[in-house]
């Protein structure tokens, strides 16, 4: 009986010794796996970049796109119906404001207006004889009156026919390029039909819009650069109308911009990449965008303070091809890391390679 008591007394001395080595073999592992050490040395620093805020005068620009659109444009119709007569243009060609474009066969209106002005000159002088006959009383006024009322319904009578008269005759409303015609002479011309299109191209238009957030940014006669799709030349236009609402669906604001186009290689319908600028910031705040990491409620950076890495939250503002403008959060003389960020927490020593901003 003793013996079994004894057997089990070294069973349990044993098993305990074996969770006692363990624990220790265990706890030696971490020490040598990277755990801080014992006799209070310090964790090895991270190497990383970085560069020290110096305020900057900062151009501040927009980028947008927008698109080419003609000075001048407009359909060439007819207000009058009849048959096309003469033809006075030629397709693509420049034209002059008022210049003939084309003639519809006038001749049975100038018929009725022959009739209208014989009736005419009849009620003229029926009312100037009815007035010789009212100075001697030899009628009524009313009578006298109708005889009036006559001649200047039959004179309205003749002015309306000319005025159709004149609408037979259709020129070009302003001079620029006319374009391909849609019509032949001999055809029968109603209000409804195109006859051509013209266009001023010189000077064209840069319709564009911004941003809900740049609208009091935004002035007349200020000066843009433009390229268009395709093309690497800068061409220059100025602000000349800005739209006095925003738009509620897009939440943006539409401009104009008026840009010469002398030798016409600027075509209407083209799309244009815009660099409008909005204002100049005197002690700006630019990072580089590779610092900045978006979290859930903005974007932050990491900044070395006595060694040790520090998250900051910031605000930023406009961005451009390499930094971004931060408006809240760092301040002149601040290390924000530049590389390294994604594997840096809180507090975590690093040593930094600085440069300036």
């Amino acid at each position: 009986m003793k013996t079994k008591y004894i057997i089990y007394a070294l069973l349990i001395i044993g098993l305990g010794y074996l969770i006692f080595y363990r624990i220790k073999k265990n706890s030696g592992v971490e020490q040598s796996a990277g755990g801080p050490p014992q006799g209070g040395a310090s964790q090895k620093p991270m190497t990383v970049n970085g560069i020290v805020v110096s305020p900057v005068r900062f151009a501040n620009s927009l980028t947008v796109t927008g698109s080419v659109d003609a000075n001048e444009q407009v359909q060439i119709r007819s207000e009058v119906q009849g048959i096309i007569r003469s033809i006075s243009f030629k397709e693509g060609t420049n034209v002059s404001k008022g210049q003939v474009l084309l003639r519809i066969d006038d001749s049975e209106l100038r018929a009725q207006l022959a009739q209208a002005l014989t009736r005419e000159n009849l009620a003229a002088e029926t009312e100037r004889r009815a007035q010789l006959l009212l100075e001697k009383e030899a009628i009524s006024r009313e009578e006298y009156d109708v005889a009036l009322a006559d001649y200047r319904a039959l004179k309205a009578q003749t002015q309306l026919i000319r005025a159709q008269l004149a609408k037979t005759v259709i020129r070009a409303p302003f001079s620029g390029k006319i374009g391909l015609r849609s019509v032949s002479q001999g055809e029968y011309l109603t209000p409804t039909t195109v006859v051509t299109s013209l266009v001023n191209i010189n000077p064209v238009k840069i319709t564009f819009s911004v941003p809900e957030k740049y609208s009091t940014m935004v002035r007349n006669n200020t000066k843009l650069t433009f390229t268009l799709s395709g093309s690497n030349e800068k061409h220059t236009a100025t602000v000349y109308a800005i739209e006095p609402q925003v738009e509620a669906s897009t939440r943006t604001l539409q401009l104009r911009a008026r840009a010469a186009n002398p030798d016409g290689s600027l075509i209407p319908g083209s799309f244009a990449n815009i660099q409008l600028p909005l204002n100049t910031i005197e002690n700006a705040i630019l990072i580089p965008t590779q610092s900045v990491i978006p979290v859930q409620n903005g974007k932050k950076v990491f900044t070395s303070q006595n060694g040790k890495a520090k998250e900051v939250v910031i605000e930023t503002s406009s961005r451009t091809e390499k930094d971004i403008l931060v408006t809240t959060g760092l301040k002149e003389g601040d290390t924000v890391l530049t590389t390294g960020i994604m594997t840096l927490k809180e507090g975590s020593p690093v040593k930094v390679i600085t440069g300036r901003k």
